[in-house]
């Protein structure tokens, strides 16, 4: 980070793939047991007593638990296809990588690689990983500690949080139990195990450095409160798992801290309270359902206290509600500082946005404030993000896979800049029925299928999924008042 005088980086160097399963299951598939453990289990086997009788902590059975669970994922980008991961580094990132991202716009001849690491949570093929591991390329190859390799899909990806999931067509796998997060300390031993510049099985050990940490990555829409440790990460761990001394899973490994690229003291993980949340909703829905309080909002501290004349210096200040979000609803309002969330202190944004994010749009949350030197109870309908345009994936769903677009409905204050009552923008295209089939240009606007009015994405889908044969775009570009109509055959 610039604040800091380095550059943070994703510790995996390549893409993946975008192209997987809209479903998380199949007739022949058995069910998904994602296993959780109990928070008052504790493994003698983690400690030995030396000859004098002291006694001191022994890695060896996390690390012959774990390493089984952990696989590499080779990833691969066809030549001459699009990276939205390469387009999106910053200028300080593509100075640092050169060839490897930079070079898949000048020699779209050759197809690039990457690699990564995953964990298997089910012994059926569910497996957790980094959604930057799997973003953007057209094949996946997982490779078990046992050496079989499998072809992976994509369950779906939350770009959010930088997770993902995959499948594979397995059975009877080893696989890994996710242990609560929320009760791990600062200081306590945890375990970093993945494949470092391809170095498979690689286990480094640390401790818990902090919590909640965020402002890592700082991409946009990004929800973050990682774990921060000083166990050894570099390229290739991203996806990887972070596990406590039971050998459960507490997080997912995702960034590094860096002047050169490489371990430098720290590193990030993405907390099982998160991954969790996210995986049964990229398993029941293909795609995350996140609820939204609609808040600006800002550490409190000291300075900010005496900037508001507030008598109070932790909990996280509202600077400001959005109009048809769920705190204005529920009468939270500018000046507001929430202390907790279902019972649980939060006192900075990071771990205000982990406590929501674990919940859905129309599930409602407790929230406790200080105004007007008073704490006071609310309850929070959550909704969606008011107000913003909600980005659906090409990966979440089969028939924006084959159209081969991001799509997002257009909010109100677009809409009537462009003089229309709604519609759904192209947001990114890959390979599909639109680049091969017509001209079709990034920032189109999509007001009718079929002559019939679309408004959500949703019926995008439906409009093209009940159409045999052609179908027909109308719409507009954004500053440009002429109509256009594409059409394209399924």
């Amino acid at each position: 980070m610039r604040e800091f005088g380095k550059t943070v980086v994703a510790a995996v160097l390549g893409g993946a793939i975008t192209f997987g399963a809209s479903q998380a299951f199949n007739e022949n598939d058995s069910k998904i047991i994602i296993e959780k453990t109990p928070a008052s289990f504790k493994n003698v086997a983690a400690y030995t007593t030396n000859p004098d009788g002291s006694v001191q902590v022994d890695f060896s059975f996390a690390a012959a638990k774990v390493t089984p669970a952990v696989v590499h994922i080779k990833s691969t980008m066809k030549a001459g296809a699009r990276s939205g991961r390469a387009q999106s580094i910053p200028p300080q990132l593509r100075e640092f990588f050169g060839d490897q991202f930079g070079g898949l716009e000048q020699m779209p001849q050759q197809p690039s690689m990457g690699s990564g690491s995953g964990v298997i949570i089910s012994d059926n093929g569910y497996i957790v990983t980094n959604n930057h591991v799997v973003e953007g390329a057209s094949e996946l190859e997982v490779t078990l500690s046992d050496k079989r390799a499998f072809t992976a899909k994509v369950i779906g990806t939350d770009p959010s949080t930088d997770i993902a999931l995959l499948k594979i067509e397995a059975k009877n796998l080893p696989k890994l139990a996710l242990a609560n997060s929320d009760n791990i300390k600062v200081g306590q031993w945890v375990l970093a195990v993945g494949n470092p510049f391809n170095l498979s099985g690689t286990v480094t050990a640390g401790i818990v450095s902090a919590k909640g940490r965020n402002q890592i990555i700082r991409s946009e829409g990004s929800i973050e409160s990682f774990i921060q440790t000083d166990a050894a990460v570099n390229p290739g761990n991203s996806g990887g798992a972070l596990v406590d001394l039971n050998g459960d899973l507490v997080g997912i490994n995702t960034a590094i801290f860096s002047e050169t690229g490489s371990f430098a003291g720290y590193s990030f993980a993405v907390p099982t309270s998160i991954v969790s949340r996210v995986v049964e909703d990229l398993i029941e829905f293909g795609e995350v359902k996140r609820g939204y309080l609609g808040v600006q909002i800002r550490d409190m501290n000291s300075e900010l206290a005496k900037e508001t004349g507030l008598n109070v210096t932790q909990g996280v200040y509202i600077e400001g509600v959005t109009e048809e979000g769920a705190a204005k609803a529920a009468g939270l309002k500018k000046g507001d500082v929430i202390l907790k969330v279902d019972d649980k202190t939060v006192s900075s944004v990071s771990q205000l946005q982990e406590a929501v994010t674990r919940h859905k749009p129309g599930e409602k949350v407790n929230i406790v404030i200080v105004r007007d030197g008073k704490e006071k109870d609310m309850k929070v309908a959550l909704k969606g993000a008011a107000g913003t345009p909600q980005l659906v994936r090409a990966s979440s769903s089969e028939t924006l896979r084959g159209l081969g677009a991001d799509l997002s409905a257009i909010s109100a204050t677009e809409a009537k800049q462009l003089g229309i009552t709604g519609g759904v923008k192209v947001e990114e295209l890959y390979p599909g029925a639109l680049s091969a089939q017509t001209e079709i240009k990034e920032g189109f606007v999509i007001t009718k299928v079929n002559k019939k009015a679309v408004k959500t994405v949703e019926e995008v889908k439906a409009a093209i999924e009940s159409t045999d044969g052609g179908v027909m775009l109308e719409g507009m570009y954004p500053g440009n008042p002429t109509v256009y109509y594409y059409a394209f055959g399924k």
